[in-house]
């Protein structure tokens, strides 16, 4: 007895210890289910890539202290001009109300946490009227030391008068009584409204100035020429300090203040635009948006591309909400998941933004999670009842029995629990990929049910009154049990071989659908037949007859259908074999041009028809708005999440990389995919331009900066370690965004952030910022290094994989099921050349498959990447069934024609239910909400139908070719063929003649 049979025996001569065996060790493995979770960011994509490396170190090296665990939430207000003072104050009033609400006040940063053009207008208008004042009071101070010093010049002179007799005591007395009265009220007066510090500190300039004047005035009265006097000089001199002492130096907090980059309260801001009159409103916003030094215009960031610099209308311009992740998070747009925390605060800021008078878009990392999220659900919602009914419905043509459709749903459901269970296990998180997984088991699990169903149904009737429900389903175990397990291995296979992929979600999307196709296996071949023989026995010794027609079998429109691969493979086969030659060669030329894509736009779900929203109960999708809101942002403002960036690695304090970064800033900036600020610059920064900006506001840097560029090019050539030294001392937040400084006090990189267009491909920005890498790298002796990386580049490099993925799992699949079938046929009997033969169909179809892609521009991604091994996964199966069909029944009839008749209406027959329920199964992505899921949906169910094709239609044809030229011997004669299809279940195999197959 073969292996084949002796299992069957043992399946359905235990059927209840089976059943008890099975049943508990799905309840085991499914207890694995609550512990799936679920992760839809994007980084889960990314592989170790020395461009990913390279984003680490700078992530681990470069992220400020203000910028470290935040995450940013544009806020864009739109309409006719959204640059009124109404405009205005209606965005700080809604900042009000975002810093009212708990959810959204709570994960603020600390600084600066809500910045707009609104607060940077409203602070102009503060900082010019606190200038005002603090000018008039230093005006004031200044006047009353001027004051001081002629009063003094005064009391010296009276001093002099007394003294030379010129006027007696009593005068003297009373005028300088008189005079110190006059000092006093110049202080009183000099002083008002100054603190009790400030006075006192005003009074000690008084005094010096009294004293340095007195000194002045004994050397001008004894010199000729005291301006000459080298003493009188050096009093001057402390003159001028005592007066810095005593007006700047009083102020000195308030003028620092007027630096500070500390938002005075949201209701004094609103007061200052109110007070405005339209005159000043007009000039404040026409001086805070202007393009004079833009390298620092803050303002000029948040408003679009196509602002025109210091204009007073504008039909777009954005709010910045940075938001504190404590660390846990990542951004969300490109990268690490985000917390529930912060997705629910965004969508709370979303909520409020509705509600305003005045149109906002709301755009950030939590809002893009919530729709991944939200979509992932919603299509599993859609996709998953419809899938099941589908294939209870394709069940209900194919079988006609209820009985037996509630054993497939029973065991496509014990196929979930075993898939997902294992993913609980094994710790494999739920991604955006696994919506496939359902939909694809439910599909491969009932053509396994479909194909025992129908042979136990074919035997029953072979067998006849004296046949048994136990003796025919062994019979029928045996007989498609290899054919199932063949199928189960090479779709293993090709599941298996998207191991090689750098993609981990890819890979794991591998080891879980392999796992589940194990689990169908051992259902349907084990759990549900089982099932069946007990239900089956007891109904019928209840005088119910079990006993059904096979699908496909005793003629009908169906059998002659089926009958058109046979017919053809009979009549015009050469005309079958250049028809095929002639689409594969087209399908292989198309394949060469099919783009490969790894964007947010493949997650995001575009708006759900009309129609989904009368869907019943929970099924009913939610809004979405995030795929329109990106391309309004790409299209208008620069996206946080689009930078490149160049690392420049080694010894980063020679002058000469400086002068490379210098040329490779003017590279970028003429690049084509660079993003232009609205005053026509392109949006840099690197310690060039860190250090020209501190310059501009440091005399000391801006010194020390001149003195290092001895050659006046703009660029220092010189000393350039003192020069970060002295950055860091000035402003360690902005050197540490462009130059990382270890603990001990070595430069070892530096970068460049390019700002990127957001419409511009990973592509393009990868081929353009490679460029610029190559211009810093040193190609002398190597003393540092540069690399391109930065969100943008990443993804170019996950596409790349994803095309490796393609190529290298279509090889490994094809050559391991060619292996795998050449070994199998030649160890069952048949010639290893039969495996080939078996496989040439599938790789016609994975032509086929490719050259649609093609012509339907339909591109590789993440799910669409897997489509060739999953054609030779899910194709050969069909091949398989018909190749040993078609070798059992040309064993027992002895005729080519009619062991081909026999095939394709009998197995083909179970294909084509197995086939139709698994491309309705995947059809009903199609109406999934995610984009990538939809193009999944349509191309595996292409796939199916052109592997479906091959195997009843070019497979035929392949087979007799092989029959004639390396097959047994046995008779063409057409005359010979019988002309009714006999309902063989097996292959018509003998209990005695088991060991044959």
């Amino acid at each position: 007895m073969s292996v084949p049979d002796r299992l069957a025996d043992a399946i359905t001569s235990h059927t209840r210890i089976v059943l008890v065996v099975l049943v508990l060790s799905t309840a085991l493995v499914g207890a694995g289910m609550p512990m799936v979770d679920d992760d839809s960011s994007l980084s889960q994509f990314e592989g170790e890539s020395e461009e990913a490396k390279a984003l680490e170190r700078i992530d681990e090296n470069f992220t400020s202290e203000q910028e470290e665990n935040t995450t940013r939430v544009q806020v864009i207000a739109r309409g006719d001009n959204v640059l009124t003072r109404e405009s205005l104050l209606s965005s700080l009033e809604f900042q009000q109300e975002l810093r009212a609400n708990e959810s959204v006040n709570s994960t603020l940063a600390e600084n600066q946490s809500i910045t707009g053009v609104e607060n940077l207008v409203a602070i102009s208008a503060i900082r010019s009227e606190e200038a005002a004042e603090l000018n008039e009071t230093s005006a004031r101070l200044e006047s009353g030391l001027n004051e001081t010093v002629g009063l003094q010049r005064q009391y010296e002179q009276l001093n002099a008068s007394s003294e030379n007799g010129s006027i007696n005591q009593s005068e003297y007395r009373a005028r300088s009584a008189e005079l110190e009265a006059q000092f006093d009220a110049v202080v009183e007066n000099a002083t008002d409204g100054l603190t009790a510090n400030q006075t006192a500190q005003y009074e000690s300039a008084v005094r010096q100035a009294r004293e340095i004047e007195s000194q002045r005035f004994e050397i001008r009265s004894a010199t000729e020429n005291p301006t000459e006097d080298p003493e009188y000089q050096r009093l001057t001199e402390r003159l001028e300090g005592v007066y810095r002492n005593g007006t700047a130096g009083v102020l000195e907090a308030e003028y620092a203040a007027l630096q500070s980059e500390e938002q005075p309260p949201l209701d004094e801001q609103i007061a200052a635009l109110e007070d405005l009159s339209d005159e000043e409103y007009e000039r404040t916003l026409e001086e805070t948006l202007s393009s004079n030094d833009s390298d620092d215009n803050f303002a000029i960031a948040l408003m679009p591309t196509s602002y025109d610099p210091g204009s007073t209308t504008a039909e777009a311009r954005m709010t910045s909400v940075t938001q504190a992740t404590d660390g846990d998070s990542a951004e969300g747009m490109g990268g690490g998941a985000v917390s529930e925390r912060i997705i629910d605060s965004q969508l709370d800021i979303r909520e409020l933004a509705e509600t305003q008078t005045q149109d906002y878009l709301v755009f950030g990392g939590g809002l893009i999670t919530d729709e991944i999220d939200r979509s992932m659900g919603d299509s599993l919602a859609i996709v998953g009842p419809l899938a099941l009914l589908f294939v209870v419905a394709a069940l209900l043509v194919a079988y006609r029995d209820p009985l037996d459709i509630v054993l497939g749903v029973v065991g496509i459901v014990a196929v979930l629990v075993w898939t997902f269970g294992f993913m609980g296990w094994a710790g494999i998180a739920f991604n955006q990929m696994f919506v496939a997984v359902p939909v694809l088991l439910i599909g491969l699990s009932i053509d396994y049910a479909i194909h025992v169903f129908m042979r136990h149904r074919e035997q029953r009737e072979t067998d006849g009154t004296s046949g048994t429900v136990r003796g025919s389903m062994t019979t029928a175990l045996a007989g498609v049990g290899a054919a199932l397990v063949w199928v189960t291995a090479t779709t293993v296979i090709g599941f298996l071989s998207n191991l090689v992929s750098p993609i981990a979600p890819i890979r794991e999307f591998g080891i879980v659908s392999s796992v589940g196709i194990v689990a169908a296996l051992i259902v349907f071949g084990a759990l549900i037949p089982a099932a069946k023989v007990e239900i089956d026995e007891l109904l019928e010794a209840r005088g119910i007859d079990r006993r059904k027609r096979a699908f496909g079998t005793g003629g009908g429109p169906f059998s002659e259908i089926l009958t058109v691969g046979s017919a053809a493979a009979r009549r015009i086969p050469l005309v079958i074999i250049l028809l095929v030659a002639l689409l594969t060669v087209g399908g292989a030329y198309g394949a060469t041009q099919v783009d490969t894509s790894f964007q947010e736009e493949d997650f995001l779900a575009d708006s759900p028809p009309e129609w989904t929203q009368k869907l019943p109960g929970g099924m009913a999708p939610g809004e979405y708005h995030a795929k329109d809101d990106l391309e309004y942002v790409n299209e208008h403002f620069q996206r946080q999440d689009r930078q490149a960036q160049i690392l420049v690695e080694g010894n980063v304090t020679d002058p000469a990389v400086l002068d490379e970064i210098d040329d490779a800033r003017e590279s970028a900036a003429d690049s084509g995919v660079a993003y232009t600020l609205a005053t026509g610059e392109a949006d840099i920064q690197d310690p060039l331009s860190t250090m020209e900006r501190v310059a501009g506001q440091n005399e000391s840097f801006n010194e020390s900066f001149t003195a290092a560029d001895t050659d006046d090019d703009g660029v220092p050539d010189e000393n350039v370690s003192a020069l970060y030294d002295q950055l860091f001392e000035i402003d360690a937040e902005s050197a540490s965004q462009v130059v990382h400084r270890t603990d001990s006090g070595e430069y070892q990189s530096t970068r460049m952030v390019i700002a990127v267009q957001g419409d511009a491909t990973s592509a393009e920005t990868t081929s353009e910022m490679r460029d610029v890498a190559g211009g810093i790298e040193d190609g002398s002796d190597d003393r540092w290094s540069a690399i391109a990386t930065g969100d943008p580049i990443v993804s170019y490099i996950v596409e790349q994989d994803l095309l490796d993925t393609v190529l290298e799992s279509l090889i490994i699949t094809l050559v391991a099921v060619f292996l795998f079938l050449t070994v199998a046929y030649r160890l069952t009997g048949n010639s290893a050349s039969l495996g080939a033969v078996t496989l040439l169909p599938v790789a016609f179809s994975v032509s086929w498959i490719l050259g649609t892609m093609y012509l339907i521009g339909m591109p590789f991604n993440v799910l669409t990447g897997m489509i060739t091994s999953l054609t030779v996964g899910l194709g050969v199966a069909y091949s398989i069934h018909v190749s040993a069909r078609y070798t059992l029944e040309l064993e027992r009839q002895g005729n080519v024609w009619s062991a081909l008749r026999t095939t394709v209406t009998g197995t083909g027959g179970a294909l084509l239910g197995s086939a139709a329920t698994t491309v309705g199964g995947f059809g009903t992505l199609a109406f999934a909400i995610l984009p990538a899921l939809r193009q999944f949906g349509i191309i595996t169910g292409l796939t199916i139908t052109y592997a479906f094709l091959a195997s009843v239609v070019v497979l035929p044809t392949l087979l007799v070719l092989w029959t004639r030229y390396f097959g047994p011997d046995v008779s063409f004669d057409a005359s010979g063929a019988r002309t009714v299809t006999p309902t063989a279940s097996d292959g018509g195999v003998e209990p005695d003649r088991g060991d044959d197959e």
